[in-house]
């Protein structure tokens, strides 16, 4: 054979050299890595299990639980209808829906047929798809999710899960790290535990003051609804209620209103309740006394030295009045003519006392701070402290006001407001335990005692009147404020904030209670639409937490008590009377009434029952009895 110049003999004797160079480099190579020690397997992740949100007394509000998008493989469905016939009762689809899905995405590897379904409609599910052979081609994707027992209850409180796990608004966020703990570098554990948070308020009033606050909120035609009631002493919250409000388990289906902590993050100038905040400053510093009077005429006016005249209006000709008068009839003139007296750095120096301009610290997200003027402002004037000390020209929100009234529920001394009462592990070992923390003394207590007295004299026959409760003492005042106009500028004619703050009893606080009503329609004066909700919201917390009251009838007897069998309790068409019933009666009803549903809370003996006794039965009622 004849080669070209090309295909010499050298150059092939190169080019066998050269594959056979490398044939040796990767026998070698592949030798080399036969006898390595195979690297372990990467550990698997470790699954982290979040903790409860629960109220103080242990009630569920937020748990964890599983759900579950369920898939197909659509090319491997020999029959679409048949398969959508037999699973859409349990997937709550209809069948031509699901077949669309199928049909539409036949060669495709993978098809969402429902998102989101809970364990139990994912058991139901499973059983029919297995017994009828359709395990091969069906999947059940599991994600970590949340349940809430109560639905809207107390929701800007406790937040929202979203569906990647993590909190997203209220306590489910700013306790993430707590709830759902990062797993660590290196973990061995299985199950990662998130800790288990146990909030302040108490889940039972928190249901009988919303019912309250809704049934207000729709007498008055309002937009929105606040309410706050705080232990006086402890500065822990009992109540936390922001209307309107989302359920949370369709939180995505909620409207951006019903998703906002209004006590926290809404602003708005107060109005006359302010006026105790600076009726304090004006008797702490000294520059008036409890015998100081003022005269009003109607009008406050002031000239400035630069020929600026200053006037401020009042609802009446209140003649003279004490600082006690003044914030019984919640005088602007008299309140406008005290500021004169106090200069301004040591008047804002109380204000920033009681913690106005700033956050209150408490354990939500997006806590707002308010606003409060300074002199070096561009819209400082010669009226505003006066307007200031009335409540305008200032912003705060609902948290603030009952952080600054528990100054002086508390003697003059600031206890920290709180959402939470303790922490525990997954074992129920308690991390965390809340002890008060007071801040330093903002106010004498013989200031806090005489305000306390003011406003007790206001609720008794001041513009708080309706809110007296007879036979518990409690110290209230009342504001109505103009909102602004956030359009045309100024103040709003038909816009307002009307708002009460109330603190009981009186001799020894124990409740600050505050609600705010937005943009009432009709009737806005806080003295006729707030004053008889506090009312109404305080006997509601007294009868609950069982404080005594001072109408309570005193029995006399020989001390002799007759004992005798209780007679069976039957249900027919009628619920019985179950006041004073021990628990062991109750037993036999909650096993032979398979068609009622029975909430028991408590031991003991039957001290209060929901519906009353009377009441029609309905198949399907929830009857729920209180122990003590």
């Amino acid at each position: 054979m004849q080669t070209n110049g090309f295909l010499i003999k050298k150059r092939l004797y190169l080019l066998f050299a050269a594959i056979a160079f490398m044939l040796l480099v990767i026998i070698f190579t592949y030798g080399r890595l036969s006898l390595r020690t195979p690297p372990a397997p990467p550990a698997p992740t470790p699954s982290v299990e979040r903790g409860s949100i629960v109220d103080r007394n242990g009630k569920p509000l937020a748990v964890q639980t599983n759900f579950y998008h369920f898939g197909v493989t659509p090319k491997l469905i020999k029959d679409p209808k048949y398969f959508a016939d037999t699973i859409s009762k349990e997937v709550g689809m209809r069948s031509i829906d699901i077949q669309n899905i199928i049909n539409l995405r036949r060669q495709a590897q993978y098809a969402i047929i429902k998102k989101h379904i809970s364990q139990e409609q994912c058991d139901r599910l499973m059983a029919v798809i297995r017994d009828h052979d359709f395990s091969h081609f069906c999947r059940f994707d599991q994600l970590p999710g949340r349940i809430y027992p109560l639905n809207d209850l107390a929701s800007q409180l406790v937040g929202y899960m979203g569906t990647m796990g993590s909190g997203l608004s209220g306590i489910e966020y700013s306790m993430e790290d707590l709830l759902s703990p990062e797993v660590k570098e290196g973990e061995t554990e299985p199950t990662i535990y998130g800790k288990n948070i146990y909030l302040t308020i108490d889940s039972d009033l928190q249901y009988k003051l919303e019912k309250i606050s809704k049934n207000a909120m729709e007498t008055t035609q309002a937009e929105s609804f606040m309410l706050i009631a705080a232990d006086a002493k402890s500065g822990e919250i009992l109540s936390y209620i922001s209307l309107p409000s989302a359920d949370l388990n369709t939180y995505p289906k909620s409207t951006s209103q019903q998703k906002i902590d209004r006590p926290a993050m809404v602003t708005y100038e107060p109005g006359s309740v302010f006026k105790i905040f600076s009726a304090a400053a004006y008797l702490d510093s000294g520059v008036i006394n409890e015998d100081t009077l003022f005269f009003c005429d109607g009008l406050y006016t002031r000239t400035t030295n630069h020929n600026e005249t200053i006037r401020i209006s009042c609802l009446d000709h209140h003649g003279y009045l004490s600082v006690r008068g003044a914030l019984e009839l919640s005088c602007n003139d008299a309140f406008a003519q005290m500021s004169d007296l106090l200069n301004t750095n040591t008047f804002l120096s109380y204000i920033d006392k009681f913690g106005f301009g700033k956050k209150t610290g408490v354990e939500l997200p997006r806590e707002e701070t308010g606003y409060v003027k300074t002199p070096d402002a561009k819209s400082w004037s010669a009226r505003t402290k006066a307007t200031m000390s009335i409540g305008q020209e200032l912003t705060v929100t609902a948290l603030q006001m009952v952080q600054a009234a528990e100054v002086i529920a508390n003697k003059g001394l600031p206890p920290k407001l709180t959402f939470l009462k303790r922490i525990k592990d997954k074992d129920g070992q308690v991390e965390y335990n809340h002890t008060p923390e007071y801040g330093d003394r903002i106010l004498k207590a013989s200031t806090a005692k005489y305000l306390l007295s003011c406003m007790e004299s206001t609720a008794e026959k001041g513009t708080g009147s309706r809110a007296a409760l007879g036979d518990i003492s409690i110290g209230v005042k009342t504001g109505t404020a103009q909102m602004a106009d956030p359009i045309h500028g100024g103040y709003s004619e038909t816009d307002f904030i009307s708002n009460c703050m109330a603190i009981f009893p009186v001799e020894e606080p124990q409740i600050v209670l505050y609600i705010v009503v937005e943009k009432a329609k009709g009737e806005t004066y806080a003295g006729r639409i707030v004053a008889p909700v506090i009312r109404e919201a305080a006997d509601e917390i007294i009868d609950h937490l069982g404080m005594t009251r001072d109408a309570a009838p005193a029995v006399e007897h020989t001390g002799l008590v007759s004992i005798t069998e209780n007679t069976p309790l039957i249900i027919d068409d009628i619920v019985p009377d179950f006041l004073g019933r021990p628990k062991r009666d109750l037993i036999p009803l909650l096993q032979s009434n398979p068609g009622l549903k029975f909430v028991v809370n408590g031991e003991g003996w039957v001290v209060s029952q929901k519906p009353a006794p009377g009441s029609p039965i309905v198949e399907g009622m929830t009857i729920e009895l209180n122990l003590e």
